[in-house]
């Protein structure tokens, strides 16, 4: 069981290759007894990116601030506070901060997603 706020998780540089100007933290994860999932924030810089990547697991996401894109198999799809997707599995992808200030979504994944 956990109560916090996002301000008090130490933020994590997203380090892959591509990746450019984000951030990740875990809020919630099987450590504090969600098993199976993991709900985690990503901090993208004003002109940064998460990489362009494909993976097994699907992800949900919803855009808590700022506004840019998600590019999904194929397709740019403009996004904004409020946003959401599904993003399934095996599907290329990756989120872009082309607006002004930070994009901050919401990323909940499989345990095994969480890397």
């Amino acid at each position: 069981m956990i109560v916090s706020h996002v301000n008090d998780v130490k933020g994590i540089k997203v380090c892959a290759p591509g990746a450019c100007g984000a951030t990740k933290k875990v809020l919630i994860s099987p450590s504090e007894g969600w098993e199976g999932y993991v709900m985690r924030v990503f901090d993208i810089d004003e002109g940064g990116n998460t990489p362009r990547h494909t993976h097994d697991w699907p992800h949900i996401n919803y855009v808590l601030e700022g506004s840019g894109t998600l590019y999904l198999d194929g397709a740019e799809h403009s996004i904004k506070e409020g946003s959401f997707a599904y993003v399934p599995g095996g599907k290329e992808h990756n989120f872009t901060n082309n607006g002004t200030g930070k994009l901050s979504i919401i990323c909940i994944v499989p345990e095994e997603g969480d890397v």
